[in-house]
């Protein structure tokens, strides 16, 4: 047997329990990982509070978290390019709050060496949507993206990868994580009454590209900052998009991606902030560290 979180019934952070599970064993093509980190996100959120990824079916109970790292402990029949030992970061739909995850061999890429593993556990979600949403707006050299939600773990790692393609960065974000933002490349401004006026004194020629991560206000007063919407992409109002001509991330995630992101955090070109760590068994209070929306960085559970 092994421990892994999981709830029988949807609702609040207080559903989820640790329980022992018997141990899933790598088929076809597989890999079985020994988890030592695995990140926290709105996504594992809203599976516990009723929401049902494309393609998942079944009965609970289910085991959140779509984003882990660890130790690979089991190869399946026909994978040749993993062996046990190998140190790897990972993705998928859920299963990641475990001690044990069994992944499609080409859902991981190998760990850097100078990764700590509570940085590993987190990295793969925030950094993937981010490099996926900035491929769609593709922000050039001298042009403006405003980021909703900057000081966040998606937001973060736009203002980077923005920064590095040569644009200007206006984040929007509290007043506490205005130093972060600075520290990462960005222009800060604060949320509130005048915001509209505040983003036209940062940028007095306009606007070019939006990445919302708030929605809200926010993805309602960006319809009149940028001139053309289909360079505005919103991770939160899935259900207006569309309707407002507004675009959203196609399911792009990759091994190769996540692999060319680690190396640019090995090569000091990327960072990541984790804000806090929490073991398995206090999933309940990592979630609602998530859903409280204010801090920066990311929420890890380290698995021992």
């Amino acid at each position: 047997m092994s421990r892994a979180v999981r709830f029988h019934e949807f609702g609040g952070p207080e559903v989820l329990r640790v329980e022992d599970v018997e141990e899933p064993q790598a088929g076809p093509g597989q890999v079985r990982v020994r988890v030592r980190a695995a990140g926290v996100q709105p996504y594992d959120c809203a599976v516990r509070a009723g929401w049902t990824p494309p393609g998942v079916s079944g009965p609970l109970p289910r085991i959140p978290g779509n984003e882990f790292a660890g130790v690979i402990d089991q190869v399946g029949p026909g994978v040749t390019e993993w062996a046990p030992g190998d140190e790897v970061l990972g993705f998928g739909q859920l299963g990641a709050y475990a001690e044990l995850i069994v992944s499609p061999a080409g859902q991981v890429t190998r760990k850097p060496a100078t990764m700590p593993w509570e940085v590993a556990g987190g990295f793969t979600a925030g950094t993937q949507t981010a490099h996926i949403a900035l491929e769609v707006l593709a922000p050039r050299e001298g042009e403006v993206l405003l980021v909703h939600g900057a000081a966040g773990a998606v937001g973060g790692a736009a203002v980077q990868l923005a920064r590095a393609a040569g644009a200007l960065v206006i984040g929007t974000a509290r007043e506490a994580n205005h130093a972060y933002l600075r520290s990462l490349g960005a222009l800060p401004v604060a949320y509130g009454e005048g915001l509209v006026e505040r983003i036209r004194e940062l940028a007095p020629r306009g606007v070019d590209c939006v990445l919302d991560g708030a929605g809200g206000e926010a993805f309602d007063l960006s319809l009149g900052l940028v001139a053309d919407r289909s360079r505005m992409l919103t991770l939160v109002e899935h259900g207006r998009a569309a309707g407002a001509g507004v675009r959203t991330n196609p399911p792009a995630r990759s091994a190769a991606r996540l692999a060319g992101l680690a190396e640019r955090y090995a090569r000091g070109e990327l960072t990541w902030h984790v804000r806090a760590v929490h073991p398995l068994d206090r999933a309940a209070d990592a979630q609602r560290d998530v859903e409280s929306g204010h801090g920066r960085g990311k929420v890890v559970l380290l698995v021992d």
